[in-house]
């Protein structure tokens, strides 16, 4: 009911109150994403996005609000991000390229503040249900752009017909936000690569059993 309220007035919003509403939650991504969605105040939103008290409060009615909103726009742009890149993806070296694009692309700040997804779903999970769901359609939608992935490599004959599609797709998903978390709590991107370099050599694993059975 809420969540819908909000949606039924940000409809309603001038073009001035829109970009009003979107500097404030882009701020607030920003300071989440150094700080962390705890120790960022609605205070240094408001002082931050240069925006008054009165401002926020008639977009965001409390804090919770205002992270669903941060979920949404994150959501958004890792989503995007990871869909024409993984699109273009229909070859063991064309995997290899998205690979070493996320890695260096989190090695340019050592892995310090890991994955911006991840990191929402660490803070608020157990803390707030219905942002708990928006991060849940998330990561379901990114695992399904790694499924549309594999079933490109099946059509294209890279790996086994039979091979687990919705399993490997989880499997890479995983790796991904298990390197992030690696490289965050050493400063060091080794063990992202490592890991994400583990699901794509099970991957060539698939391809030479599929070799040996022809």
């Amino acid at each position: 009911m809420e969540e819908n309220a909000q949606i039924a007035a940000a409809g309603q919003l001038t073009a001035r109150g829109a970009k009003t509403r979107s500097r404030i939650v882009a701020t607030a991504a920003d300071l989440m994403r150094v700080r962390g969605v705890g120790a960022t105040t609605l205070d240094d939103v408001v002082s931050a996005s240069a925006v008054s008290k009165s401002q926020l409060y008639r977009h965001f009615e409390d804090k919770p609000a205002l992270v669903r909103s941060v979920i949404e726009l994150v959501g958004e742009q890792t989503i995007t991000g990871e869909r024409e890149r993984l699109e273009k993806v229909r070859t063991f070296a064309g995997l290899r390229r998205w690979r070493d694009a996320l890695v260096t692309h989190n090695a340019l700040e050592e892995g310090r503040y890991g994955c911006a997804l991840g990191s929402l779903a660490n803070e608020v999970s157990d803390q707030d249900s219905v942002a708990r769901g928006k991060l849940q359609d998330l990561f379901t939608t990114w695992q399904e752009l790694f499924e549309d992935l594999l079933r490109r490599f099946q059509r294209e004959g890279v790996i086994p017909q039979d091979a687990a599609v919705a399993q490997l797709a989880t499997g890479f998903v995983a790796a991904v936000q298990g390197g992030y978390l690696l490289a965050q709590t050493s400063r060091d991107v080794t063990p992202m690569a490592s890991a994400i370099d583990m699901a794509i050599t099970h991957l060539h694993l698939l391809a030479r059993t599929r070799d040996a059975a022809s």
